[in-house]
């Protein structure tokens, strides 16, 4: 059998910084990539460029003849440890996985470097000296195996492997998810250091201005100039189209937004056919003092007997509530109710009228920019009139039989419009957006232009290849502009539909960069992963300063194309279908993030974006848009409405996995592991646990398709606190998988092997996985690994009727035997801590009659005099409990105390831990005191977590998750504790 060097990724891998550092990013958008275009589900940043790193640089194990001894493997681990995710002081700051680190050269090179030495040293060689970028990257581009992402999507992971010097690969089904890649990896290494062609800068220079820019600053300068150019210009053809609102001192104002209700025919005949408003909400602020809401008003006179007024001031807590509600209906089987004779109106009804194509809109508010504050008027016969105008304008009627006129999805998980009448993506804007957007949308294709001339002023070579044929001249840049300026259109278009809603900024909200309470504003369609119907919906002013007007996209797409990944190296993106094994390059390094069983229909919600790019830029791109709309029938999702129900569903998603698997197994190095994305389903744990059908089935495809799993870590973007308080505790965002081809000599396991090999393994491999720093919170996952290791050791596992075991069985199988193993660590407690870990799991802290107890140390054979002077339990004079942390005696040591228990030294570290006159050293003094103690000390801290989560005591399960993902550094600082001598040692927990 083959003998691979373990790779990092193998063993350990500093997972408290990589959760960190990817909850964190969460919270980042300035210069982030994912705001150069949406797309749905994007892996953190800091995961991507942890995994890659750790796949290819060596565990120290796998070099004995350089890391010698155990202690030298471990200190060569954790400076490893270090790189990745930096130190807990600097709240994982300073480490490859932060933010901060993503532009920083020195990070960077020395991610680099340690890449470099793992190559070199598996050529027998010598990598270039560590000071010597230059010389690194260019090892790297020559020896080191290329990264291939099958599944590339947003483009996370070639990015972060084009970051590190790699050269960077992808490919998705999904021709938007394509372009995504290609405008984030390949398109700025083209032109990196070029200084922008436009006149303004030519000008500047000319003037004896130099231009200082790195990178693809030049290129994000250009973007930036003739976008605004672009605005200017569709501002001069159709500015008209939005005029400015009249105050009430008579002084003009920019619109921000139009706010319009849906109308419906009313059903009670007592309303005479009038169409009356589908209102979700009247509230227009809830600005404290400055609130703003709509009244509906009966007006004979007025279009259908009633208008819209808007008022401003204060509400009580009554009358908002009363508002919010809108026109939304009481009655049973009813949405909503006719504002004129209060009769109930069904969704039935609606869907009903929409289909028909008798739905209407009247205009519900206007809101204006005021002096650093938004102004809510009542509408205008004026400004209604302006916007029904255009319904029969040309390029309105050109959209609803153009590119515009192809179909929105009928089903979708997350909702759509369909049954509304909302049927093709032209039905989604109003008259007046599809002006605005088919006018910016043909300037594209001018501004091209204006660039291709200005290059080739410049001295661009005159190279007519264009971007899509590999070139590089001033066509292949006129060509690149334009393709971010379809992105602008394309963000336009997000803030810009008749599903777009209004936010009135409810009080205590915080902004996405955890600021202040958000400002009332326009929510963009993708607000959730689908195409819903909007009652009452905004219409921004496409050429204001607020975030629906079309300059607001340069404000996230600049910053995203200046921290781009250039000048390093190589990438390529490219439309491939992944179940097909064509890969364009190999051999190479898997990293890939999959489709999720039947998580999201990337490409029903892609086609949201992809009509209105393939409008702009299939002159650019042909080969990208040469379809009417994405592929839907091989996109590997379970989607039972599309497969004829959840069976063939399975079925489809197995095959099509199965052979995509299998493709990256004949496609991937022999020397190196894959990484393997699964995110889960909140509501597939909670209700199936970790034996799921799209965990299992996932796992599945991937046994099938010859790769053996020999790790799996729990990556999460949200923090465990969070998802404790949630009830969602033991649910990682997402999951690595770890695997290796599997040997082809591979060998036969009867169920009774496997077990004996579980129970065998799992034990060292569970103390590893919680040296490795992995927290209570992410055991269960990642227990999974050292067991599907075992069970994919073998070519199969047999049952007793010697059919093949499937994965949901072993899964089954692994838990249970972890089970055993956690309960078997139990048993070797001492007696006290038995007991109180017996009585804790029923009653908490709280107090209980003592037969309670009596009970319990009859059964441990203890007697109860014992436990009382141990210091675990307390005798309450008929009743007795466990001694509460507050109450436990300072100075405690578990060097003098004769009688220490291991239950003693959990709580008192627990209690110096978070004393204020405690920290970090006082704890690290009694763990440098436990001794050969600690160790259970810290596997008591995790059983104590699984019992409190048990139970719901989602404030004590905190506590232990904390303790243990400390308890590495603890164990850390508590050689220099014992350096210092045991009297320090000692005063170090005496308060």
């Amino acid at each position: 059998m083959t003998t691979h060097r373990k790779k990092l990724i193998e063993v350990s891998i500093p997972l408290e910084a990589i959760n960190v550092a990817s909850a964190r990013e969460k919270s980042i958008r300035h210069g982030h990539p994912s705001t150069l275009h949406l797309w749905w589900a994007r892996r953190p940043l800091a995961a991507c460029r942890a995994v890659l790193f750790s796949q290819l640089v060596d565990d120290p194990s796998a070099w004995p003849d350089r890391f010698p001894t155990p202690a030298a493997v471990e200190a060569e681990r954790n400076r490893l440890h270090k790189l990745i995710g930096g130190t807990k002081e600097a709240e994982y700051k300073d480490g490859l996985v932060a933010w901060e680190s993503s532009n920083n050269e020195a990070v960077l090179n020395a991610a680099r470097w340690e890449i470099a030495r793992s190559v070199a040293w598996g050529l027998g060689e010598e990598p270039p000296p560590p000071e010597d970028g230059a010389a690194i990257l260019a090892y790297l581009q020559a020896k080191a195996p290329p990264v291939y992402d099958p599944f590339s999507g947003g483009g996370s992971i070639p990015l972060e492997a084009q970051r590190l010097g790699l050269r960077a690969y992808g490919s998705d089904l999904n021709p938007v998810a394509v372009l995504i890649g290609k405008a984030l990896v390949e398109i700025p290494p083209k032109f990196a250091g070029l200084p922008p062609v436009n006149p303004a800068s030519r000008d500047q220079r000319a003037r004896g201005g130099r231009w200082q820019g790195r990178g693809a600053q030049g290129l994000a300068e250009d973007v930036r100039h003739y976008g605004v150019w672009m605005r200017e210009e569709a501002a001069r053809r159709i500015g008209h189209l939005y005029p400015e609102a009249t105050l009430p001192d008579g002084s003009k104002a920019t619109v921000i937004a139009w706010l319009w209700a849906r109308t419906v025919r009313s059903p009670d005949p007592a309303a005479k056919g009038a169409m009356v408003p589908l209102v979700s909400s009247f509230v227009l602020s809830t600005k404290e003092g400055k609130k703003a809401w709509v009244e509906p008003v009966f007006d004979a006179a007025a279009p259908d007997g009633w208008r819209f007024e808007v008022h401003t001031g204060t509400l009580t807590k009554v009358e908002e509530e009363r508002l919010k509600k809108g026109t939304k209906s009481d009655g049973r089987g009813a949405g909503f109710a006719c504002i004129l004779t209060g009769a109930g109106i069904t969704g039935a009804h609606i869907r009903a009228e929409g289909q028909a194509g008798r739905l209407g809109a009247r205009l519900l508010a206007i809101v204006a920019e005021g002096s650093r504050t938004r102004i809510y008027l009542s509408p205008t016969d004026q400004q209604e009139a302006l916007a029904a105008s255009l319904a029969n304008d040309e390029r309105v009627l050109d959209a609803h039989i153009g590119t515009l006129a192809q179909a929105v999805p009928e089903r979708l998980t997350g909702g759509t419009c369909y049954a509304y009448g909302l049927t093709t993506f032209a039905s989604l804007f109003t008259p007046r957006q599809l002006v605005a957007l088919t006018t910016l949308s043909d300037l594209v294709a001018e501004t091209r232009e204006k660039v291709l001339a200005d290059a080739m002023y410049a001295g661009l070579p005159a190279d007519p290849s264009s971007l899509a044929q590999s070139g590089t001249g001033a066509t292949a840049y006129a060509d690149a502009v334009a393709t971010y300026l379809g992105f602008m259109v394309d963000r336009a278009t997000d803030r810009n539909c008749s599903i777009c809603s209004w936010d009135a900024g409810p009080p205590g909200s915080k902004s996405s960069t955890g600021g202040s309470a958000r400002t009332a504003g326009v929510r963009n369609v993708f607000a959730r992963q689908a195409i819903p119907m909007t009652w009452d919906y905004a219409e921004s002013n496409i050429f204001s300063e607020s975030g629906g007007g079309f300059l607001s996209a340069l404000d996230w797409i600049i910053p995203a194309i200046q921290r781009s990944a250039v000048p390093i190296g190589p990438g390529g993106l490219f439309l491939v279908d992944a179940a097909k094994n064509s890969f364009p390059v190999r051999p190479v390094i898997i990293s890939t993030d999959p489709p999720y069983y039947d998580n999201i229909g990337y490409a029903d919600l892609s086609d949201f974006f992809y009509v209105w790019l393939r409008r702009c830029l299939s002159g650019i791109w042909p080969d990208l848009f040469r379809r009417l709309t994405t592929p839907k029938e091989q996109e590997l999702v379970a989607t039972a409405y599309r497969h004829g129900g959840r069976d063939q569903a399975e079925a489809f998603f197995m095959q099509g996995m199965g052979d995509a698997l299998t493709a990256m197994r004949k496609a991937a190095v022999d020397d190196g592991p894959l990484a393997i994305y699964y995110a889960f389903k909140q509501a597939e744990v909670a209700q199936e646990g970790l034996t799921s059908a799209g965990w299992s089935s996932f796992l599945q495809a991937v046994v099938d398709a010859g790769l053996g799993i020999d790790g799996t870590w729990p990556v999460r973007t949200e923090m465990a606190n969070r998802m404790i308080g949630s009830g969602t505790n033991a649910l990682a965002s997402s999951i690595v998988l770890v695997c290796r081809k599997r040997a082809q000599d591979a060998g036969i396991a009867t169920r009774a092997e496997f077990i004996r090999a579980l129970k065998r393994e799992l034990p060292d491999a569970i103390a590893a996985i919680r040296r490795a720093g992995v927290g209570p919170v992410d055991m269960q996952q990642s227990v999974i690994g050292p067991g599907m290791g075992v069970f994919t050791r073998f070519a199969k596992v047999l049952e007793d009727d010697d059919s093949a075991m499937p994965v949901k069985t072993a899964l089954s199988l692994i838990n249970r035997v972890w089970d055993e193993i956690e309960n078997e660590l139990t048993e070797a407690f001492d007696a006290p801590t038995q007991v109180a870990l017996a009585w804790f799991a029923t009653y908490g802290f709280d107090a209980r009659p003592s037969g309670e107890l009596i009970t319990l140390a009859n059964a441990k054979n203890i007697p109860l005099a014992t436990l009382f002077s141990s210091g675990v339990f307390q005798d309450l004079r008929g009743k007795a409990g466990l001694v509460a942390r507050d109450d436990l005696p300072d100075g405690w040591s578990p060097a003098t105390d004769r009688a220490a228990t291991i239950w003693e030294c959990v709580q008192h570290t627990i209690r110096v831990l978070n004393a204020e006159d405690g920290g970090a050293e006082a704890a690290a003094a009694l763990v440098a005191q436990m001794g050969q103690r600690s160790e259970d000390a810290r596997a008591l801290a995790y059983r104590l977590f699984e019992i409190a989560t048990q139970k719901g005591w989602a404030s004590e399960a905190l506590i232990y998750n904390a303790l243990a993902q400390e308890w590495p550094r603890l164990a850390e600082m508590a050689p220099a504790v014992i350096a210092r001598g045991p009297v320090a040692a000692a005063q170090a927990t005496l308060f």
